[in-house]
């Protein structure tokens, strides 16, 4: 137990983190390289802020800066996927790579599927937009991925206002994992409007609830947890568009375990990744 500082007395930096946080062992699901004049320096800043929240392990995708299209080219992506590479041979300790596709050049995200994760050090697959996920044009990408036993993670929504037109719901995902059972997907964002994506989702056992992205909302864990299984639900924060404290906070203020957070916070997407890190002979 910390004692309390005493009168104007300032607060050691990251004593919260050091007191709680750093005992998780935090794997963060969901983040995206931060501003830096170098692949190096972004990743570099990065990891300042996750060692400040207890952050041990980062699943990175998509450059810096963020793209500016829904339906990226393949020279886009793999200049991506190349600097993620490229941050992944000075950060391997610290970060998982995810091998950015869009489905809407099938030829071109299977070569850098085979380039990236089969022949290159990558760990996952990150879909956003494109083609909606229930297209029958995912599948190829799919099929191989589960060979390859790649987590794939997939950007869904429910818009207030309606989705880009190339933009998963939680229900494209449904339909999507229908047609692939037993190969674990995650929902990334929950679809946003999560009471809604939870009860979309809760029907397909191989659907894992991304919590990155939104407003740190009372509740959202709670129901993901009670809807879906504590094991079933994967703490991300979507740095840099959000910041590490705001995501982590849905997780450590919410009414559940624990043993709860711990599976949230850590173990549950260590667990998912682990086939694919033996596979490699990656740390684990």
């Amino acid at each position: 137990m910390l004692s309390p500082p005493t009168p104007n007395t300032p607060l050691p930096t990251a004593t919260l983190a050091d007191a709680t946080l750093h005992g998780f062992g935090i794997w963060d699901l969901h983040c995206h390289p931060v501003r830096g004049d170098t692949s190096y320096k972004r990743m570099e800043n990065l990891v300042s802020y996750a060692d400040r929240m207890g952050v041990e392990r980062m699943c990175i995708y998509m450059a810096w800066p963020f793209p500016s299209t829904v339906d990226a080219t393949p020279d886009q992506f793999r200049r991506d996927n190349d600097e993620i590479m490229a941050i992944l041979k000075d950060w391997g300790s610290r970060a998982f790579g995810f091998v950015y596709l869009n489905p809407h050049h099938l030829k071109e995200s299977l070569y850098e599927l085979e380039r990236c994760v089969a022949d290159g050090p990558m760990v996952g697959v990150k879909l956003w937009v494109g083609w909606k996920c229930s297209k029958p044009e995912l599948d190829p990408i799919v099929k191989r991925a589960a060979e390859l036993k790649a987590l794939i993670f997939q950007h869904c929504w429910y818009k207030t206002g309606g989705n880009e037109p190339v933009e998963s719901t939680p229900q494209d995902l449904v339909d999507l994992s229908i047609r692939h059972p037993g190969v674990p997907l995650v929902c990334g964002h929950t679809g946003g409007n999560w009471e809604l994506g939870i009860r979309t989702i809760r029907s397909r056992r191989e659907i894992y609830s991304g919590l990155a992205g939104s407003e740190p909302t009372a509740g959202f864990v709670e129901m993901a947890v009670r809807e879906l299984g504590a094991d079933h639900v994967l703490y991300g924060s979507d740095v840099e568009g959000r910041s590490f404290a705001s995501q982590i906070a849905k997780v450590t203020g919410a009414d559940i375990s624990p043993e709860q957070k711990r599976m949230v916070l850590r173990e549950n997407l260590r667990n998912l990744l682990l086939p694919i890190l033996q596979s490699k002979g990656m740390r684990a």
